[in-house]
């Protein structure tokens, strides 16, 4: 009786919610030293990675994951997190000890594949609370660490192999789409909740909601026509020169929208970063390829803003007003790339402008030897050659260290002046010393350059599919990430901040809530009014044209009775003259590899031999008592 009692317990214990018994950092951190002890046991040599990530792997087989599962005890929710932060301190004691590198890729590979089966063989109503629970642990140093749930850790250590799994994928479609929710709660902890709305009784009212501006699609689409009227305002700005470098020209109503914009872009990355730092543990989470390009717009933009502020304050007939006036328009000029580089997220949900970023992103990061090298060896180069210059005391004023720079990058690009070096340089020194640097760079350098690229061109385009995935997840979870109850996208932020932030010191929770829900209604009724007939009149029809283009496809369920052993009243004959069942149990088991189903025979044949040898002993032993 005891024992049945213990069974239910623990089974009512096992489809508890992780947030209703949240544990202690103290208990994740032992919980994941756990999980870290079990997948050394599982792998104490090195295997290779296809037998790990197989489907039908002799090594992560169901036994295993079921251990690894249980292993969890009460804590059943927190092993994909555990399992995941196990995984990056493999990888990360492999970066250590390079001589066990590969054994401890072996590991993390593991506990990444574990986690992923975790989430598949556990029911769906559990996956929101699995993936969406954050938890705390115990660093290397005794602080308590950020809370990160377990799909965040995942983008974080860019597990494509987690990422790209059906369940993952499915929180990250629901959440892209609006039909789940993130729910901000105390202690910087959060759920994804169902996002429902009656669809026979739910019209549009029910959806003109200024809370659905944060759904990530809508988000996406909203700063995507934004950047576009940014991309038109700047057009109008820079496109009569001679105007704009008028230095009795005066701001027009172009600038003003454009430095305004431009101003509020930048606290819109300012607010993104400071409150994704104190929630991420990794630092590509937090400054972006697109970041940094988006750091430099603003940073060019306020510049040459702030050179036109300085050159209007001096008076109109200086000199010095109209270098600046000139050098403001230089500078916004250069910004002009940057800006039509944005234009790239426009189409980055197709797969193939996706899988073209994550390219780039990877050629750049694999890039930064090759500068490295570069910079070690021009700073070596430059001295020698300065050297060369100035001991016949005869150093011209006009070729300083910038021309010298300026020659050295021109022979990287293919374009090096060997005359310049000759005379300048006190030959025959200058000549060998600039042959010299044209062979390691063009030779050595470069293709050093090309194979990296190669190599990271290759390592993504053989996983296209698991790294588009990857990115496309990292894209919507950092789109409601950092916690912000009131969506205002830029440039209307600036409406937040200086017109309804001010007042919430002032009045009670309830009336700061009506504030922003009355002017964002205001600010954002049109797009709110075509996301409320969009769900309103596509997502809970049922026919027409519009919800046949744009709803998703009816999944076929394959374990319906009506499915699987059809009943028809044709006279001609039936279709189930064999049952579903038995059809199919005359098929191989895919789950399962060659190696496993040879070992299960054997094992079947070992018993029988074990059977038989008993026979044999009995009725050998009969035969003498006889």
């Amino acid at each position: 009786m005891s024992n049945n009692n213990h069974e239910d317990t623990e089974d009512q214990r096992s489809f508890m919610s992780a947030a209703s018994i949240l544990p202690e950092a103290n208990t994740i951190t032992q919980l994941i030293k756990r999980l870290k002890a079990m997948a050394n046991r599982l792998l104490p040599l090195q295997v290779e990675l296809d037998d790990i990530t197989s489907p039908t792997s002799a090594i992560v087989t169901p036994e295993v994951v079921q251990a690894f599962y249980e292993a969890g005890g009460d804590f059943r929710e927190a092993v994909p997190f555990c399992l995941l932060r196990a995984r990056q301190m493999f990888i990360r004691e492999g970066n250590t000890n390079q001589a066990d590198y590969e054994e401890n890729l072996c590991r993390a590979t593991a506990c990444e594949m574990i986690a992923r089966r975790i989430t598949h063989m556990v029911s769906r109503h559990r996956l929101p609370s699995i993936m969406s629970t954050r938890f705390r642990y115990i660093e290397p140093d005794g602080d308590v660490s950020p809370a990160l749930s377990a799909l965040e850790t995942a983008i974080d250590q860019h597990c494509t192999l987690f990422l790209s799994s059906n369940e993952a994928q499915t929180v990250i479609m629901s959440l892209w789409k609006g039909e789940w929710v993130q729910r901000n709660n105390e202690d910087a902890d959060i759920d994804y909740v169902e996002y429902h709305v009656d669809p026979d009784t739910g019209g549009f009212w029910d959806h003109f909601n200024p809370n659905r501006l944060a759904v990530p699609r809508y988000q996406n689409y909203f700063k995507v026509v934004m950047w576009l009227i940014y991309l038109f305002v700047y057009s109008q700005a820079v496109q009569s020169p001679l105007d704009a470098i008028d230095p009795l020209h005066e701001f027009d109503g172009w600038e003003i929208t454009l430095y305004v914009m431009t101003f509020a872009y930048f606290l819109d990355e300012i607010r993104r970063v400071v409150k994704t730092i104190g929630i991420s543990t990794g630092i590509l989470a937090v400054f972006s390829f697109w970041t940094i390009i988006a750091f430099l717009t603003d940073a060019l933009v306020i510049t040459a803003f702030s050179l036109r502020v300085a050159g209007i304050r001096l008076d109109s007939d200086s000199e010095e007003r109209k270098n600046l006036h000139y050098r403001s328009f230089q500078v916004l000029a250069c910004v002009a790339p940057l800006i039509w580089l944005r234009l790239i997220t426009v189409f980055e949900g197709f797969k193939t402008v996706g899988v073209l970023q994550v390219v780039v992103f990877r050629m750049l990061r694999e890039s930064a030897i090759f500068f490295i090298l570069l910079a070690v060896l021009a700073m070596g180069f430059i001295q020698s050659m300065y050297a060369l210059d100035a001991a016949d005391q005869d150093i011209d004023e006009e070729y300083g260290i910038w021309s010298l720079i300026n020659n050295l990058l021109r022979s990287i690009m293919g374009d090096p002046d060997f005359d310049t070096a000759a005379e300048r340089f006190g030959p025959p020194f200058g000549t060998i010393i600039y042959y010299f640097w044209n062979f390691l760079t063009a030779i050595i350098l470069l293709n050093i350059l090309i194979a990296l690229f190669g190599t990271a061109y290759s390592v993504i385009y053989d996983n296209a599919t698991d790294e588009f995935l990857a990115f496309f997840a990292a894209k919507t979870i950092n789109m409601i990430r950092a916690p912000d109850q009131f969506v205002y996208p830029a440039p209307f932020n600036l409406i937040e901040i200086f017109l309804v932030t001010p007042f919430e010191p002032f009045v009670s929770r309830k009336t700061y809530v009506k504030i922003n829900r009355v002017v964002m209604t205001v600010i954002f009724i049109v797009p709110l009014t075509l996301i409320a007939l969009y769900e309103s009149g596509v997502v809970h029809s049922r026919r027409g044209l519009l919800h046949d283009y744009f709803a998703d496809p009816i999944p076929e369920d394959d374990d319906d009775p009506k499915v699987i052993d059809p009943q028809t009243d044709d006279p001609n004959g039936v279709i189930c003259r064999k049952s579903f069942e038995e059809l199919v149990s005359k098929f191989p088991d895919t789950t399962t590899s060659t190696a496993a189903i040879i070992l299960k025979q054997v094992g079947k044949i070992n018993t029988r031999l074990d059977k038989v040898e008993g026979k044999d002993g009995s009725s050998g032993k009969d035969g003498k008592k006889k």
